[in-house]
Formats: C-alpha cells, structure tokens, sequence
C-alpha cells in the first residue's frame, strides 16, 4: 500500500511538474506501482496475506474463549 500511495504522491508531482519530480523520467516515476505489483505477486505466492489472517482469527477466538470462560466462571487460571 506504501507503494502505491508514493506511485501516485509521484504521479501527482509529474503531471503538475512540480520540482524536480516534473525533470525526472517517466522510468523512476512508474517503478513504485512496479514495486506494488511484485510485492503482491510474492505476498500472494507465499501465503504471506493468508497467514496473517488466520493469525488474526486465531487471536480473536482466543480471546472471545477466555472471555465466555470468565462470564462463565470457569476460569481454569482461577487460584482454589
């Protein structure tokens, strides 16, 4: 997402020839949306995304577990 908020924020500089932006090559220019791109690619390759999420839900259902044990008063860390 970094990428391609720095792609456009550069795009926006071209267009308007703003700086020393509107000077460079369209090359330099483009290659954050190119870097967006393969960074997708090998995020979707690796499992990377996926894995997050599931991390993700794993985390939320342990949480909400540990919650309904408490209201429960089955806490199991509980001292007798």
């Amino acid at each position: 997402m970094y990428f391609v908020m720095l792609g456009v924020l550069l795009l926006a500089l071209k267009v308007a020839e703003f700086g020393p932006v509107g000077q460079w090559s369209w090359w330099i220019v483009l290659a954050p949306f190119a870097c967006a791109a393969a960074w997708w690619t090998w995020a979707d390759a690796s499992g990377y995304y996926k894995r997050r999420a599931m991390e993700g839900m794993e985390a939320k259902k342990q949480e909400r577990r540990r919650r309904s044990m408490e209201s429960l008063g089955t806490d199991t860390r509980r001292k007798r």
